[in-house]
């Protein structure tokens, strides 16, 4: 079966909308921002917005998945392993976006942007750990994966709470460790 091909006039399109979408964001809150004004700034009719976009929180989700995965840059990890360069890139990749989005649209949208996140991170991790270990256990995999991601976009928050004085590489390192090889709790008995 041959695989479908998208109309580079619905890319190019689509690319627009998303294009002003992110210009208008940098000028105004996202809840005074209309679709209207999209199209305006688009300058495409309503009926083009609606063919690619549900509404305008499903334009918000999908600007912020793409801002996000250029980021992350996640070609990067098809080819990587679990390792602390990775981890530490990972991190400062959340960071940033997260930085960025601070004037912007995250006010009132935090739930959004941390599943969005969160589902992102778990899809690196996954790809990594299923190359990294040869195991049946795909549950497993996927377990570490969301245990992963829920504690990279955990870290980043409270980077970004307390801790941003310091760089984001120096804050996530001491973790690292912790992170590579398990953590190994022995109790002694007495």
């Amino acid at each position: 079966m041959s695989e479908t091909k998208t109309d580079p006039r619905v890319l190019r399109t689509r690319k627009l909308i998303m294009d002003s979408f992110i210009e208008l964001s940098e000028k105004k809150e996202f809840k005074d921002i209309t679709v209207k004004d999209i199209t305006t700034e688009a300058l495409i009719n309503r009926a083009t917005f609606y063919y690619h976009f549900e509404d305008i929180y499903d334009l918000l989700e999908k600007v912020l998945s793409e801002v996000l995965l250029i980021n992350l840059d996640s070609t990067v990890y098809q080819h990587s392993e679990l390792n602390e360069e990775v981890i530490v890139n990972i991190f400062k990749a959340i960071t940033n976006f997260q930085k960025s989005l601070s004037n912007r649209c995250h006010r009132g949208y935090e739930d959004t942007i941390a599943r969005i996140i969160r589902e992102q991170l778990e899809l690196i991790f996954y790809k990594i750990l299923v190359k990294q270990h040869s195991t049946d256990d795909e549950k497993a995999l996927r377990v570490m994966a969301v245990m992963l991601s829920w504690g990279i976009y955990g870290a980043s928050v409270e980077w970004k709470r307390n801790s941003h004085t310091i760089a984001p590489e120096e804050f996530i390192k001491s973790a690292i460790p912790y992170i590579t090889s398990g953590i190994n709790f022995t109790s002694k008995l007495s």
